[in-house]
């Protein structure tokens, strides 16, 4: 379950660790990720000095007993972990670059533990799970007992026509002026860069100061946690914001949510983004779309049947 607290569960397992002595890593697909895990653990383990290693970490010669890296910079170790905690282990690139998959090896010792969290298993990891082969733990619900939003789907025609038409599809404004007007944070996920690029000045001219990130983007981090600390009031985005951000009251929509770049697993990561917090638990997914894709429709699916399985096992809050 996104926002179920699956980092937070393995506080108690990482405590044991640290006290016997062991070194452990958690590594992840994404630099995103490493910046939003960082201050959780260093918060939960204070006495412990924690290393993050990402492209440019100014951690990346120190040493430490436990280090959030991306799978990228796994590259610099050999046996060197005895816990081995793969976050979002179904992300690209991760899921499609052996080599990485590689580094994850060659950085563990032999005998070493390996933990591998996901909200959204792959067909592969859930096949194994159903054979034995890989044992496994669900936690159908999150932390703060209460449901993960059930997007909504509005058709909102043409959407890309209208957009190179100077444009934006009236369901579309309707609600991102809502936002602005209650002062809501928002991230509108778009399916490609040139899309988003393009459309930006649109959108800015209901509100100057939305911005827009990217995976190349060099202000990705700064403009992300501006949004965090409300000093813009929106994103717009593409995938690479689907996992790994925590924002408190945020609300999420997608464009062009039939494009075969939002599988069912990047629109429950989308909607994961929302209702995080228990102080604000609760909010608005939409998918904006011309026309209903199964990936959309299997997406609404998998929350329902989580959030039914959640309340079936009693773990939510009537």
């Amino acid at each position: 379950m996104c926002g179920g607290g699956k980092t937070e569960v393995l506080f108690r397992g990482i405590e044991t660790g640290l006290k016997a002595g062991k070194r452990i890593c958690i590594a992840t697909p994404r630099t995103d990720v490493v910046l939003e895990l960082a201050p959780r653990l260093k918060s939960a383990f204070p006495s412990i000095h924690i290393t993050a290693l990402y492209g440019g970490s100014e951690d990346r010669h120190t040493y430490s007993p436990l280090v959030i890296s991306t799978t990228h910079q796994l590259c610099r170790f050999r046996d060197a972990f005895d816990m081995m905690i793969i976050d979002e282990v179904d992300a690209f690139p991760y899921s499609m670059d052996r080599s990485l998959k590689f580094a994850v090896e060659k950085s563990k010792k032999a005998d070493a533990s390996v933990i591998l969290l996901t909200a959204t298993p792959s067909p592969d990891m859930k096949r194994d799970r159903q054979r034995g082969r890989l044992q496994a733990v669900k936690i159908p619900a999150r932390y703060h007992r209460k449901p993960i939003p059930l997007p909504q789907l509005k058709w909102s025609g043409h959407w890309k026509k209208q957009l190179e038409r100077g444009l934006i599809p009236k369901t579309l404004q309707h609600w991102i002026e809502f936002r602005l007007e209650k002062e809501i944070p928002f991230l509108l996920f778009f399916p490609s860069i040139t899309m988003m690029e393009y459309a930006l000045p649109l959108f800015q001219k209901l509100d100057r100061r939305l911005l827009s990130v990217h995976s190349e983007h060099p202000e990705r981090k700064g403009r992300v946690q501006s949004l965090r600390n409300r000093e813009i009031p929106g994103l717009l985005t593409t995938t690479i914001l689907e996992r790994g951000v925590t924002i408190e009251r945020l609300d999420a929509a997608v464009i062009g949510a039939e494009h075969e770049v939002f599988t069912e697993s990047a629109l429950v990561q989308i909607a994961g983004r929302v209702g995080r917090s228990a102080s604000f638990p609760i909010g608005n997914v939409t998918f904006f779309h011309y026309g209903k894709s199964e990936a959309m429709v299997s997406a609404a699916r998998h929350i329902e049947m989580m959030n039914k399985e959640a309340a079936k096992r009693g773990l939510l809050d009537v």
